[in-house]
């Protein structure tokens, strides 16, 4: 099946670095979605897009974080100056339409 492509797949930055994630929505795709998981805990709702506009970001920390989805290439999650609690995994995630209609 597809799926989305992310990279890289391990990032290793000591405190107070720049770090970059890339994400590759599915082909047809036009919403992605980034989700922080520390350690072990619940996955966070970070910011999502719809195509290149961002749709829901209240999850986004207000300082250091930023993303952008650019048409034809793929979007992306910068963190400036990382702090320790910033490890973690980060997950994307995309989908054809955000409601689910049920009449």
């Amino acid at each position: 099946g597809e799926e989305v492509t992310q990279t890289p797949k391990h990032l290793v930055r000591g405190e107070g670095q720049k770090a970059k994630l890339y994400c590759a929505p599915i082909k047809g795709h036009s919403y992605v979605f980034w989700y922080q998981q520390v350690l072990k805990k619940e996955f966070k709702f970070l910011i999502s897009f719809q195509n290149e506009n961002v749709f829901d970001k209240t999850g986004m920390p207000k300082e250091r974080f930023s993303a952008k989805c650019l048409s034809n290439s793929p979007c992306s999650l910068e963190i400036q100056a990382t702090k320790l609690e910033d490890s973690a995994v980060y997950f994307c995630a995309s989908s054809q339409s955000t409601v689910l209609n049920i009449s």
